[in-house]
């Protein structure tokens, strides 16, 4: 989504107000969810205002310079300065909580504010001046919500401190995340974003957006439409001080949310849904009806503060609070979930048939592949993966999902990635095995400085084949780093030295032969560098990627066969390029990418966005090229949704590439079920061992269609024509 403009516009910002608290006079326009309100609309908050508190909870002074109010609105600033000096003491506190301008309040030891009218209040207490940090936190957000139930009380807050701290909104702090950037953090896989992600995902992404938070405190809503949460930009929401019973489960769309705030209403319990809210950082219930919290809210892996004081919840719940804090309370609704508050395994994934045509050879000329990237070991941490529970992260349990999936596809070729080598010798090959299965694996260059035990953990690529059906002819492995670094034009390069040897990504090449149509069929497997700042590098791998296949089908092509001599012979090839080739692997390139150019199309100019300003010698000179005719088996279908499903990112970047001339493409496995993806926020999971999904695609090797030379014309002499006539 679009950032929006650097300077907050007054007289765009609004919100939600029903129609009898209009002012009078105010024109009777109604906000859409797909547009900004006008700036007379019903929702604008300017109207009404009291001054005296901070902004940053409607949008933070780090973020946006602001203009004064007061140039938009003339009267605004002949308001009282202050209003809200009630009985209870305080102070402003700019640091607590993140929340500038919050207020800290002399407070009762109580559960429930004595003085505070509601029937939700428990009558525990606890020793204030002993309580941990924690709950003083707790008391001292309490107190604010409490203080807050006039209404658009944050809206009004936050108006009019724009008013009166220009000077102080701006400075803006570059270093700050954008909440609104489609490039995810990279505490959001395992090994950062992929380079090419900041296209927008719908046509309203790239439009202006000028506000994002939305306060309909105080308003006396028994209920809340599911128009609001088509407002998915928000990422501050305000429902506090009303008559709410509940939340609608449509709430989960607000993905982008960080704050809110629905204290003091009636709600009995919280949709399973706010776990798909998983950039939350604060959630605040005070003051209602809640004896319990939905599991679900385990997945909100960067909460800090969960409000739930003035709740008649279970006293463990407080108990954790008050001595741990919110972390530990969302990590043991995580990792204590029961089984039913695990989600319903999703239905199969469907099984597209693209080319039903019957062929008298179908079942010994086609083939069914597998590419995989099924999450190393030692890359599936709590910390990477803070939104999944941890028993789903452990190896033991993942491997086993791995490798039912694997066998339960009846793929004659299988290529993975992330496999490291004591999970590939100890694990996947003898299981492997006993479905007839043989194998070829590589580590990361890393693993030969490093010790036996160590370079056990360093992944790699693996790839199997039926034994029963293929015979592996030759095998290749490629360190990209050893080889630019061997090339006349690119080892005296800066770039090389600074940017490609860094990286030890590897790749593999086995060149298979079929057992009974003697046909063969190169097969490379892949993991390209995953760091969005070298979209560079990732060119450069993939162009000697390529170019290493075209070098080993041109050693390989004389290799002789060891099939029986009494079967049919095989094709012949008379050119390495006539060779069927598969490449499979995780490019960490969306569709949008020079990498996808350069293999779909053949060829990049040495202009190209991600080599501008790079030297790679003749790559940068005179482009990139390659003679294979490949295409992208999931093209036929607009390619899928996604095959990476995380929190911070969610889209394509793994692959099943194929050369045109040679292979027809006649099935792929679909998507996942969507209904089953509206109430996870990303993987692995229960269901989903790895971040990544299996891809799977059937082809058909097309006949060989063999030269047939002309016979020469016939020759009937020089008298043929008058003997004729005769």
């Amino acid at each position: 989504m679009a950032e929006g403009y650097a300077h907050f516009q007054h007289h765009s910002y609004s919100t939600f107000s029903p129609q009898q608290r209009l002012r009078r006079g105010t024109p009777p326009q109604t906000p859409s969810p797909s547009r900004s309100p006008a700036p007379q609309s019903p929702g604008a908050f300017y109207y009404n205002q009291n001054p005296g508190h901070s902004l940053s909870m409607m949008n933070p002074p780090h973020r946006y310079g602001m203009p004064q109010a007061g140039k938009l609105m003339p009267g605004f600033g002949q308001q009282n300065p202050h209003h809200l000096d009630q009985s209870l003491g305080h102070m402003q506190n700019t640091g607590n909580n993140n929340i500038s301008g919050s207020h800290q309040h002399n407070i009762s030891g109580h559960f429930g504010n004595g003085n505070y009218p509601s029937p939700q209040h428990t009558n525990s207490t606890v020793d204030m001046r002993n309580a941990s940090t924690h709950w003083q936190e707790q008391h001292q957000l309490l107190a604010v919500s409490r203080n807050s139930g006039e209404p658009h009380y944050h809206a009004r807050k936050a108006a009019l401190e724009n008013k009166n701290s220009s000077a102080t909104l701006a400075i803006t702090n570059s270093s700050t995340p954008n909440p609104y950037s489609n490039t995810p953090v990279s505490s959001n896989r395992k090994d950062g974003p992929p380079a090419d992600v900041g296209e927008p995902k719908n046509a309203h992404e790239g439009e202006r957006q000028d506000w994002n938070a939305l306060d309909l405190g105080g308003q006396g809503l028994h209920a809340l439409s599911n128009a609001l949460f088509n407002y998915t930009f928000l990422d501050k929401l305000y429902i506090n001080h009303n008559k709410l019973t509940k939340l609608p489960a449509a709430i989960g769309k607000l993905k982008l949310l960080q704050v809110l705030d629905a204290s003091s209403n009636q709600l009995t319990e919280l949709p399973p849904e706010l776990g798909m809210l998983t950039n939350l950082k604060q959630l605040l219930v005070f003051d209602n009806k809640l004896n319990m919290l939905p599991f679900e809210l385990g997945s909100l892996y960067k909460l800090e503060v969960v409000g739930v004081e003035g709740n008649p919840l279970d006293d463990s719940y407080k108990q954790i609070l008050v001595k741990e804090g919110t972390r530990s309370l969302i990590m043991n609704l995580r990792d204590n979930s029961p089984a039913d508050a695990i989600p319903q395994p999703p239905v199969e994934r469907d099984w597209i048939v693209l080319d039903d045509t019957k062929n008298p050879n179908a079942e010994i000329d086609s083939f069914q592949v597998v590419s995989y990237n099924i999450l190393c070991e030692k890359y599936a941490t709590a910390n990477q993966y803070g939104y999944a529970a941890n028993w789903t992260l452990d190896w033991q349990y993942r491997r086993e999902r791995i490798l039912n999936q694997l066998i339960e596809s009846k793929a004659d070729i299988v290529c993975l990635q992330e496999v490291d080598a004591e999970s590939y010798d100890e694990y996947l090959v003898p299981n492997m095995a006993n479905s007839n299965y043989d194998g070829y694996h590589q580590v990361k260059t890393r693993a030969r400085t490093m010790s036996p035990s160590e370079s056990k953990k360093v992944d790699g690529c693996a790839t199997f084949w039926r034994s029963d059906k293929y015979t592996m002819l030759a095998k290749h492995s490629l360190n990209f780093a050893q080889i630019a670094i061997n090339r006349e034009d690119l080892k005296k390069t800066v770039d090389i030295f600074n940017r490609v040897m860094p990286k030890d990504n590897i790749a593999t090449i086995v060149l298979l032969e079929n057992r009974q149509t003697g046909s063969r069929l190169l097969v490379a497997n892949v993991h390209i560098t995953w760091d969005p700042e070298y979209r560079d590098v990732k060119l450069v791998q993939v162009a000697i990627l390529l170019e290493e296949i075209q070098k080993q089908a041109a050693v390989w092509h004389d290799i002789k066969s060891p099939r029986d001599a009494s079967l049919p012979p095989g094709p012949v090839y008379t050119e390495t390029s006539q060779i069927p080739l598969l490449i499979c692997g995780d490019f960490n390139s969306i569709a949008d990418s020079g990498v996808y150019e350069l293999l779909s199309k053949g060829a990049i100019a040495s202009d190209h966005d991600d080599l501008i300003g790079r030297s790679y010698g003749n790559l940068t000179e005179d482009g990139i090229s390659h003679p294979f005719a490949l295409k992208s088996s999931y093209s036929h279908v607009g390619e899928l949704k996604f095959t990476n499903y995380t929190p911070g990112f969610t889209g394509v970047i793994d692959y099943i590439w194929y050369t045109a001339n040679s292979l027809t493409v006649t099935g792929l496995l679909g998507n996942v079920d969507e209904k089953y993806l509206s109430t996870v926020p990303g993987f692995p999971n229960a269901h989903f061992p790895s971040d990544h999904i299996l891809l799977q695609s059937e082809f058909q090797v097309k006949p060989r269609k063999e030269i047939v030379k002309k016979p020469p014309p016939p020759d009937f002499g020089s008298g043929s024509g008058n003997n004729a006539r005769r």
